[in-house]
C-alpha cells in the first residue's frame, strides 16, 4: 500500500451514530490506526437497519478499516485498560455530552496528565458551554434552531424535510478532520496536545454565509422562496417538465442565463429578470412544463447554462461521470457479500481503501 500522510497516527474512537465515526474514517482512509471503543453488546449501529448480515450496513459503511476494543467505560478496570494505552494514542475522539467523561473520570485534565501530547476532540449538538449544552438533539433540531430549516419551504408554507445530515457530516464530521489535522501539526510543533470543542450547531452558521450577509447589509431575514437561494429567482430554480420530472436550472452568471433565455425562447421583456422575478419564474415555468426531461436535457447538452434534469439517487449513482471518477469501486467484504465502500471526500493522492468493519473483540489491539 503506498505512503498515506497520516500513517503512524493512533486515534482511539469512543464515538457512535454518524458525526464521530465519519470523522474517524475520513482519519483511517489517510491512513491513521483507528481503534474503536464499543460498549458490551457493541455499538448501537451495529443493530440499525438495513442489515446486512448480522450487523447494520450503515456500521459497516461508517466502520470499515477499523479494530473493535470492548470496553465499559462505567468499570474502574476498563477505565485503568483505557488509560494504560492512552501513551500509544495522538488522538481520542468523543461524543458524549459534555460532563460525562469527566464524570466518568476521564476529563481532558486526567487525559492529558497521562499523554500530553494527546489531541482530545469532543463533538456535541451545542458545544462544552451556554445553556443549551446539556440538550439532546439530532441533525434536524440543529437544523432547525439556527433557522436554515426555516429557509426552506416544501410548498405549503412548511419547511421541507432535509435529505441530508448537514449538521452531522458538515457542521460535525469534517469539521472535526479540519480541527484534529491542525491541531496535529500543532502538536508536532510544540510537544503539546488540544482539545477540541466541535459544535454541530456552532458550524452550521457558516453554511448561511449569504443570510447573515442579507441580515447586515439589509437588515432583514432572509425568507423561504424570496431571495436567491431559496427560489426568488429564475436563475436558480427548480421547473417541473412535462413528464412529471424536474429541472434543476442554476444560469446565474448573466452571460448563462442569457444563453439558457435564448435556447428555451424566453420573450425578451422577460429577459430582464430584475423587474418582475415571480413573473420571469412563471414565464420559465410555463416552458419547461411544456416539454418532456429527455427534450431539454438534449436541448442543453453541451451548452454552459448549468441545468441539470434532478436524478433519482440510483441513477446519481450509475451516471457514466461517476463511474469513471471510480467513487464505488471499492467495496466492503462481509459475511453478506459485498456493499459499495462509502466515498470520503479525500482526493485519491492521499488516500487508499480500507479493510472490513470490525469485529467486537475484548483483546488489547495489536501494535503495528
Amino acid at each position: 500500500m503506498p505512503a498515506r500522510p497520516l500513517d503512524g497516527v493512533r486515534v482511539l474512537d469512543l464515538t457512535t451514530l454518524l458525526p464521530g465515526p465519519l470523522a474517524t474514517l475520513i482519519l483511517a482512509e489517510a491512513g491513521a490506526k483507528v481503534v474503536k471503543i464499543e460498549r458490551p453488546g457493541g455499538d448501537d449501529m451495529r443493530h440499525y437497519p438495513p442489515l446486512w448480515g448480522g450487523d447494520g450496513a450503515l456500521f459497516a459503511l461508517l466502520n470499515r478499516g477499523k479494530t473493535s476494543l470492548v470496553l465499559d467505560l462505567k468499570t474502574e478496570a476498563d477505565r485503568d485498560r483505557l488509560l494504560a494505552m492512552l501513551p500509544e494514542f495522538d488522538v481520542l475522539v468523543e461524543q458524549f455530552r459534555p460532563g460525562v467523561m469527566a464524570r466518568l473520570g476521564l476529563g481532558r485534565e486526567r487525559l492529558h496528565a497521562v499523554n500530553p501530547r494527546l489531541v482530545v476532540c469532543a463533538i456535541t449538538g451545542y458545544g462544552q458551554t451556554g445553556p443549551k449544552a446539556q440538550r439532546a438533539g439530532h441533525d434536524l433540531n440543529y437544523m432547525a434552531e439556527t433557522g436554515l430549516l426555516g429557509l426552506t419551504d416544501r410548498g405549503d408554507g412548511a419547511p421541507a424535510m432535509p435529505p441530508v445530515l448537514t449538521a452531522d457530516i458538515g457542521g460535525g464530521s469534517l469539521p472535526a478532520v479540519l480541527n484534529i489535522l491542525l491541531a496535529l501539526r500543532l502538536a508536532e510543533r510544540t510537544g503539546t496536545g488540544a482539545f477540541l470543542d466541535v459544535a454541530m450547531s456552532d458550524n452550521l452558521f457558516t453554511f448561511a454565509f449569504w443570510a447573515i450577509a442579507t441580515r447586515a447589509a439589509d437588515g432583514r431575514d432572509p425568507t423561504p422562496g424570496g431571495e436567491i437561494f431559496t427560489g426568488g429567482s429564475p436563475r436558480y430554480q427548480i421547473y417541473r417538465t412535462a413528464d412529471d420530472r424536474f429541472l434543476a436550472a442554476a444560469p446565474l452568471e448573466q452571460k448563462f442565463w442569457e444563453r439558457f433565455a435564448e435556447l428555451i425562447g424566453l420573450p425578451p421583456p422577460l429577459r430582464d429578470d430584475g423587474r418582475d422575478p415571480a413573473a420571469t419564474i412563471r414565464a420559465v415555468a410555463g416552458i419547461m412544463a411544456s416539454a418532456p426531461s429527455h427534450h431539454w436535457q438534449r436541448l442543453f447538452e453541451g451548452e454552459d447554462v448549468c441545468c441539470s434534469i434532478v436524478a433519482t439517487f440510483g441513477e446519481a449513482m450509475a451516471e457514466p461521470h461517476v463511474a469513471s471518477r471510480h467513487l464505488f469501486d471499492a467495496e466492503i467484504l462481509g459475511p453478506a457479500g459485498r456493499l459499495p465502500a462509502l466515498p470520503v471526500p479525500l482526493a485519491p493522492a492521499l488516500a487508499a481503501p480500507t479493510g472490513p468493519a470490525p469485529f467486537p473483540s475484548t483483546a488489547a489491539p495489536a501494535d503495528d
